[in-house]
């Protein structure tokens, strides 16, 4: 019966909440990394016609998006500088949604979407209790 509820009801377990935290930051940062690694394999290809959105070349563009996310991603994976983390893939997610994919179809826009949102989530609430960024405000 306990458990029955305990699929119910809210939980105000910090524990549990700070298990799906970890467990939402290692999932999605991990998806995300695939897209950085196929970058980096098609490197040579996509350096020369990799949209170049913020006036800086096609090559720094992609350089940073796969900075963002393979970089970023390990940070959140890590829990260390979590939020500030979150701000390049987001950033790069909104460019990818709606600038570099504005004319295309919803079921384009659709992954770059769920992971603006899954970030914006990791942003507002923080890595959780099993990460290194509560470990450094846990001893101040």
């Amino acid at each position: 019966m306990k458990f029955i509820k305990s699929l119910i009801g809210n939980t105000t377990d910090n524990n549990k909440i700070s298990y799906g935290l970890l467990a939402l930051r290692i999932f999605i940062s991990v998806l995300l990394m695939t897209h950085g690694f196929g970058k980096i394999s098609n490197y040579e290809v996509l350096s020369t016609k990799f949209p170049d959105f913020l006036g800086i070349g096609s090559e720094w563009n992609l350089i940073l998006v796969i900075l963002a996310e393979i970089g970023c991603s390990i940070l959140i994976i890590l829990g260390l500088f979590t939020r500030l983390s979150t701000l390049p893939i987001m950033f790069s997610m909104i460019i990818a949604a709606f600038i570099a994919h504005a004319a295309d179809p919803f079921s384009v826009k659709e992954m770059a979407i769920l992971y603006l949102g899954l970030f914006t989530f990791i942003l507002y609430t923080g890595a959780g209790k099993f990460s290194i960024d509560y470990l450094i405000t846990k001893r101040k």
